[in-house]
């Protein structure tokens, strides 16, 4: 990389290219790293507690739906993949296959090679619908059995072959919630309910401001009736899939036998649904707050709100006011901020830079003059705004900054989403708009697959989402200019 590549901080600007300014976040926050099998990534702690965050708050808000935990087996045998066709056909190309059970040694060559064929294949866990609606079709027997709703966080294993740390790799962490219920309307219920727990979470958590909706035909998920999604916008105008709630119909049930007695003595076949997010998220959360000196983590999701940067010349100086900001950081954290105080024996530079890559929401520097007029200076992430805080008030003063630096990053993405947000009704414009720079595109589409498909092989944009809050409006399809009832969502995506 050369100088002229880089900022003085050694990461690649936005501008210049967004892919690697990406990269150097991941690496300059110390989120997580490449492993050397390929394709997998290692989180490291930094990034892990970040998940650990994500997982806590979402799993609470998960239970307050009365949705509890499990666990499933990650080894899922090939011929329940075969009993939902358009689920197989989906997922083949992407499963990781164990076909053997033990290592032999040949003496002649010194190498371990595969031994024990198993008498069926396994299937490396990509999803769990068809080992968990197998276990679901002995647990539900009848409708007092009803509604089922559980959720497991685990791992997932999928073969891509291009691959970035967080937004696209072959193993990766998620949560996947899977229901059944006696009706079709509890189960519609269910899918949207959770779509809507996503996206409270997205926006008043990791600041991302998503659009919410339906997906199309070609869109949903393998073996759904239909998918409903949160989709966020990235600072280059592209989209993210930031989560996705399916609603299954009878599909599985009828696939694996998930059927119940009703109150009439008469069985039935359960409805379903499925959903889940990722450590996707994570890179979502870069690719919508991270600036050109790294990473920003909103407050509310940031594995540490507050650092104490102790600054001294002197051993004196050293003892003095590290002894203030532990005094200060206790105050800190006995009113619920995760705050650390940082006394190494570093220039305050040097500090200031690591905690900035790393996007702490809030430094505070703590020096000899600072300890002898019972001040701080605070410095905000998010704008750099710096401002003198007296010890007494604190905790009211850094919780106050923490509320504005959090309402500060939503603000500021949603500004990025709807100034990149166009309305276009003109084929030759909408090309020219893709080709020129990513944004999202709000179009008319008659609701053919064939328009829908020739937009995506001509542009590369797809209808992201049909948001729940459309108005009725009467208009032209993009592609062959017949009847179209509403708008949708257009953009290249992630």
């Amino acid at each position: 990389m050369s100088n002229q590549s880089e900022t003085k901080k050694g990461i690649t600007t936005r501008e210049e290219d967004y892919s690697k300014w990406y990269l150097d976040v991941v690496e300059a926050a110390d989120l997580a790293e490449n492993s050397s099998v390929r394709g997998c990534m290692v989180i490291k702690p930094y990034g892990y507690a970040l998940w650990e965050n994500i997982q806590k708050i979402l799993d609470a808000k998960f239970k307050e739906t009365d949705v509890v935990n499990a666990y499933f087996p990650i080894f899922i045998p090939k011929s329940f993949f075969e009993r939902e066709a358009e689920h197989v056909e989906h997922f083949a190309k992407e499963c990781a296959v164990v076909t053997h059970h033990r290592l032999e040694l040949d003496p002649a060559t010194g190498k371990l090679n595969p031994a024990g064929p198993l008498e069926e294949p396994l299937i490396v866990r990509p999803t769990s619908e068809t080992i968990i609606y197998d276990t679901y079709s002995r647990w539900v027997q009848s409708y007092r059995d009803l509604p089922l709703l559980i959720n497991q966080w685990v791992n997932i294993v999928r073969w891509e072959m291009r691959t970035r740390v967080f937004l696209r790799t072959m193993e990766f962490l998620w949560q996947e919630g899977h229901t059944a219920h006696a009706s079709r309307q509890e189960a519609e219920d269910r899918a949207k309910q959770m779509v809507l727990v996503y996206k409270d979470f997205l926006e008043n958590y990791l600041a991302m401001p998503v659009l919410a909706g339906r997906k199309t035909e070609a869109e949903k998920f393998a073996g759904a009736d239909y998918t409903l999604c949160v989709e966020a916008m990235m600072q280059d105008g592209k989209a993210l899939q930031a989560g996705t709630s399916h609603m299954l119909g009878q599909n599985f049930a009828k696939s694996f036998n998930v059927s119940f007695l009703d109150e009439k003595g008469e069985r039935q076949f359960v409805w379903q649904t499925s959903w889940g997010v990722s450590t996707r998220m994570i890179g979502g959360l870069i690719m919508t707050h991270g600036d050109d000196k790294g990473m920003i983590m909103p407050p509310k999701i940031a594995p540490l709100q507050a650092v104490l940067v102790t600054i001294f010349a002197s051993e004196e100086e050293k003892k003095l006011t590290v002894e203030a900001a532990k005094e200060l950081a206790e105050k800190l954290k006995a009113a619920g901020v995760i705050a650390k105080v940082d006394d190494r024996d570093e220039r305050p530079g040097v500090k200031y830079f690591e905690w900035e890559k790393k996007g702490v929401p809030l430094r505070l520097e703590v020096g000899p003059k600072d300890v002898a007029k019972k001040q701080v200076i605070a410095v905000r992430r998010d704008n750099g705004e710096k401002a003198v805080i007296g010890v007494d008030e604190i905790v009211k003063q850094v919780k106050k900054l923490l509320e504005s630096i959090q309402k500060n990053l939503f603000d500021r993405a949603l500004k990025n989403q709807l100034a990149n947000t166009k309305e276009i009704d003109d084929y030759s414009k909408f090309k020219k708009q893709l080709e020129e720079n990513d944004v999202f595109i709000s179009s008319h589409w008659c609701g053919s697959a064939q328009c829908e498909a020739q937009i995506k092989e001509e542009t590369k944009a797809t209808i992201r989402c049909i948001p729940f809050n459309n108005k009725a409006e009467k208009g032209k399809c993009l592609v062959c200019g017949q009847e179209s009832k509403e708008r949708v969502i257009f953009a290249k995506a992630y």
